[in-house]
């Protein structure tokens, strides 16, 4: 094995979402957000992303009446808003340098468009973040993590109107100054570039309110008003608080062709473009030219303001964060080719990769190169804040929770981490998806498993929510321990 070369202050930790972890839906003076109108649906094809992320106006009318907590799993998470603390001290037990959370916009400002914000929904993120703070945690705090308040969904088209930018830079405004010296690393929108696999967690886009013909429009508009939003965010943080980074964040869904033919490298070129799309505006400040001759060429026609394109271009991301779980394969006879699933997206099934119990292939070299290409396209520091595999655990007799299939899983990407900062990839971290088990975001269910530690809790929401570790967590200990030097 090579020799590891993790920079001393390497940032080791876990990355989880306040909508799929913290529960407590209807507490301290909450809204309603898009998150609380996800139902459980663990039997849905996993590559029906429609059946699986489709939300009607009915749905959430349906929703907007419910107390249930079974039915939408986010509603009961794993409570994490009130054991927030005991998890700390498991998370610190580990020796966590970071830990990625999200403040959900819904409990500082219940309708988005308040004037002043909910002071016991500020007060229990500033709490959260100084016990993070005794316990050496770094918070890398994500501003909008498929939480937007309903109420903009409903009265605003989500972000398909303009005024929304204004609202979510007021939040922005009050976090900052609130947290100010609390945190250091920021996040603006989370997969900012799954708009079109789920526009109305992403954006607040119900399908059902616009022409099928006018759909796609209205999602690139709801993009644009992102990327203005994400870089005026940028810009405040910056005044308020100079010593802090803002990051992008971006789902990489590298994509191989199936074999060399021109066909084949010509789709997938097309597809590794679409995804750099979005970390394209946010780094490098401009629209690439493909998209405006996309939008031109199929009449499609989004607004700019005065002053947009100058705000994306003086206000880019500080760093890049990704997510990335598996690659795909696209072929010109994808029709006749066996498919599997993956995050959010699916694709030709690679013969040389090995399949999750969910149908996602496992592919560390495809971290390895996913690094590669996108710090030698944008040469900014690179945080990796989601990566991990959701499994059925299985607790023994004895108690213990023996996931050597996790083990396995880490390693290899780890060092898949290792050989790319090897070859002068600047890393500057790595939040594992999921470090305590948490509601799925597609699935709302409980049973899909990505953490070192086990929450006694089923699909439905029944259990006594005790933490308990699993092998894994002794295992990424030590990786933590020695920098990334021991991975055996």
């Amino acid at each position: 094995m090579k020799k590891n070369k993790f920079s001393k202050g390497f940032l080791w930790g876990g990355a989880t979402a306040a909508n799929q972890c913290e529960g407590a839906w209807d507490v301290d003076g909450k809204g309603l957000s898009v998150a609380d109108c996800s139902t459980y649906k663990a039997n849905v094809d996993p590559k029906d992303y429609k059946a699986q992320h489709g939300i009607t106006s009915d749905d959430i009318a349906e929703a907007m009446k419910s107390t249930d907590v079974s039915k939408y799993g986010k509603r009961h998470g794993i409570d994490f808003y009130h054991r927030y603390k005991e998890d700390l001290d498991l998370f610190q037990e580990m020796g966590f340098k970071v830990l990625r959370v999200s403040i959900q916009w819904a409990r500082i400002y219940p309708n988005g468009i308040e004037e002043e914000p909910n002071e016991k929904g500020l007060k229990h993120y500033e709490e959260m973040f100084i016990e993070m703070k005794k316990r050496g945690i770094e918070p890398l705090v994500t501003l909008h993590h498929y939480e937007m308040p309903l109420y903009l969904c409903n009265h605003y088209d989500g972000w398909y109107q303009r005024p929304v930018i204004d609202f979510f830079i007021h939040f922005c405004k009050t976090v900052f100054n609130r947290y100010k010296g609390l945190i250091k690393y920021w996040l603006t929108f989370n997969e900012i570039d799954s708009v079109f696999r789920h526009p109305f967690t992403t954006v607040g886009i119900v399908a059902d309110r616009y022409p099928e013909d006018k759909l796609e429009e209205v999602i690139y508009q709801s993009v644009h008003n992102q990327f203005v939003a994400s870089a005026l965010a940028t810009k405040y943080l910056h005044e308020i608080m100079p010593e802090a980074q803002m990051g992008c964040m971006l789902t990489r869904t590298l994509t191989y062709p199936e074999n060399c033919h021109p066909k084949n490298m010509l789709l997938a070129l097309e597809e590794n473009r679409k995804n750099y799309f979005y970390s394209d505006v946010q780094v490098l400040g401009e629209y690439p030219k493909h998209v405006k001759n996309y939008w031109e060429q199929n009449n499609i026609n989004v607004e700019f303001a005065p002053g947009d394109e100058e705000i994306i271009k003086c206000y880019p991301s500080d760093f890049v964060s990704f997510s990335y779980y598996m690659s795909k394969v696209v072929s010109k006879d994808e029709d006749q080719r066996e498919k599997v699933s993956g995050n959010l997206t699916s694709g030709v099934k690679n013969p040389y990769l090995e399949t999750t119990q969910w149908d996602w292939q496992v592919d560390p070299t495809g971290l390895h190169i996913s690094l590669v290409e996108l710090y030698d396209r944008y040469r900014k520091p690179l945080f990796i804040v989601e990566n991990g595999i959701g499994c059925i655990d299985k607790i023994e007799e004895d108690g213990t929770i023996i996931d050597d299939y996790r083990i396995k899983y880490f390693r290899e990407h780890i060092q898949a981490i290792a050989d790319a900062i090897e070859v002068g990839v600047e890393v500057m971290g790595y939040t594992p998806w999921g470090c305590i088990d948490m509601v799925s975001m597609s699935t709302c269910q409980m049973t899909k498993r990505y953490g070192f530690i086990y929450v006694d809790a089923d699909d439905l929401g029944n259990g006594s929510y005790e933490r308990r570790k699993k092998k894994s967590f002794e295992w990424y200990k030590k990786v933590i321990a020695t920098n990334g030097k021991d991975l055996d």
